[in-house]
């Protein structure tokens, strides 16, 4: 059984080709039971526990079996550790026996930033050049890269509650070659942006739907339970509302918060990332858009594959 290293998920990993094989995956016969998650309780430490187990169905030419084990500690960040970690346990889906173990800490920022991005690709308008994102921690610049492969983008706003935090984000990015720039006036930023991606831990609504453009996109990847919110009501009433899988409805903050509270019906979410990939809907120029995603292990085990299937061939 090989061991996979994030450093090896990030060298074989593209997110043209990552998107292309989740937008596959959506569109198939992956078999995804509901995920287990489990509330964990210490003395000084409130975590979440998620077991999320996947398997490809008969259609698929090479079967694999799959399982993530991730913990989410969002306090963390004051150890100096990332807040979400995690394995990747895949496995031969005819014999069951394992065949490598992934760095599921970073296979998970790769797969759930091209989920936004394949979202995007439909949701989006095609000439999006102007990117709010909204949060600076691990995921950012995951979101950042993947939108920018999708659309045009040449302008990415970065706002985070400290303000150092994204200047020194930004300033690493910028030095990488991408147009990131910090800001700390994030209504002006929303104002003019095309896309707006949030992945933050906040509890309170961060973007607000009067700040959003017409034809603008918004992107809710954070905001994990009940207690989180990124977009405000009114953000969610004025878009067009698709969510990766139907749990975003009761899991996760924003929407299953806006459906419990009566902001909106259950109607106003018109599909998932599935309805997206078979049968992408028209978009007007002025129609404002909204995604919001709360992983599903559909995602990892199209993400293992690829990274699988691309590493047996070197063996």
């Amino acid at each position: 059984m090989r061991v996979v290293s994030a450093a090896e998920i990030d060298r074989t990993l593209t997110f043209p080709a990552l998107i292309d094989a989740l937008s596959e995956a959506f569109r198939g016969d992956l078999v995804t039971p509901v995920r287990h998650h489990h509330e964990i309780e210490r003395p000084g430490a409130h975590g979440t526990l998620l077991l999320m187990p996947a398997w490809t169905g008969p259609a698929t030419q090479d079967g694999f079996v799959g399982v993530k084990i991730v913990s989410v500690f969002p306090e963390n960040g004051a150890k100096n550790l990332p807040s979400v970690m995690g394995s990747y346990l895949l496995m031969d889906g005819v014999t069951g026996a394992p065949v490598a173990v992934l760095d599921g800490t970073r296979l998970t920022a790769w797969r759930t930033a091209a989920a936004s991005a394949l979202a995007a690709r439909h949701l989006a308008r095609e000439d999006a050049s102007r990117m709010v994102m909204v949060g600076a921690g691990a995921l950012a610049p995951f979101l950042i890269r993947a939108h920018m492969s999708q659309r045009p983008i040449r302008e990415v706003a970065l706002w985070n509650h400290t303000p150092l935090r994204a200047e020194s984000l930004a300033a690493e990015l910028a030095r990488e070659g991408l147009p990131v720039t910090a800001v700390t006036d994030l209504e002006a930023a929303v104002r003019g942006a095309d896309l707006v991606s949030c992945a933050t831990l906040s509890t309170a609504p961060i973007v607000k739907g009067a700040w959003l453009k017409d034809g603008a996109h918004l992107d809710l990847v954070g905001a994990f339970n009940l207690k989180m919110r990124e977009a405000d009501d009114e953000a969610l009433r004025r878009a067009q509302v698709y969510v990766d899988t139907e749990a975003a409805k009761s899991e996760g903050g924003d929407v299953a918060v806006a459906l419990h509270r009566g902001a909106i019906t259950d109607d106003h979410v018109r599909g998932t990332l599935t309805d997206l990939c078979r049968s992408p809907p028209p978009r007007g120029p002025a129609v404002v858009t909204a995604f919001k995603s709360v992983g599903t292990a559909l995602e990892d085990l199209a993400a293992a594959m690829v990274v699988w299937r691309s590493l047996a061939k070197t063996l």
